[in-house]
């Protein structure tokens, strides 16, 4: 199977198809990615650090054994909630173990009391990314908004997790999107960021 896609195909017809392929993993080989990405050694220094994850849906990769590795060694966890259409994410503290209020979709989200913070490092789905950084993910802009407001107060590491069969040659891009600088999947962890 080809992963390169015309670059005239609009951003919603890759999504449909990196979505279907996505669909066409068995279960069992999304959990083992899941694991391997977990059980690779972690290329940024998370303790005590702020990392922001999401609650897997249908077929995505699941960032949760990644995130609990980086739980236990000493990152604080924080999970989205949907502020409305066209606002920013809430981050808001998580622990393994807490209870989950049901937000838009059926999302599972941290109750409303759960405190808002701002992650240093994002680990964000997507439905497709190529190797300039750039993501295709569902539509909404939800998480391009994030990271530009994140990144406005600080320095922010986004970090897209996925499976390999999601990278395509090209992602058609806009000023508005915000790049990845690191890329996870099964097969390899692909830093983008400039040579320091």
């Amino acid at each position: 199977m080809s992963n390169s896609i015309p670059r005239e195909n609009p951003k919603a017809v890759i999504r449909q198809q990196m979505l279907a392929r996505r669909d066409a993993l068995p279960a069992e080989a999304r959990a083992a990615a899941a694991q391997t990405i977990a059980d690779r050694p972690f290329l940024l220094n998370v303790h005590g650090k702020i990392v922001s994850g999401f609650m897997p849906l249908k077929s995505e990769i699941s960032p949760l054994p990644l995130l609990r590795k980086l739980a236990d060694a000493g990152a604080s966890l924080a999970l989205p909630a949907i502020a409305g259409r066209g606002k920013p994410l809430i981050m808001r503290a998580y622990k393994f173990g807490d209870e989950f209020a049901r937000g838009q979709w059926g999302i599972r989200e941290p109750k409303p009391e759960s405190p808002e913070v701002d992650p240093d490092i994002l680990v964000v789905p997507l439905a497709a990314f190529d190797r300039r950084g750039h993501r295709i993910g569902y539509g909404a802009g939800y998480y391009d908004m994030t990271i530009r407001r994140l990144r406005s107060l600080k320095p922010v590491i986004a970090v897209g997790i996925c499976f390999v069969a999601q990278e395509i040659e090209r992602v058609p891009s806009h000023d508005r999107d915000e790049p990845l600088d690191v890329v996870l999947t099964e097969n390899e962890t692909i830093d983008l960021r400039p040579a320091r």
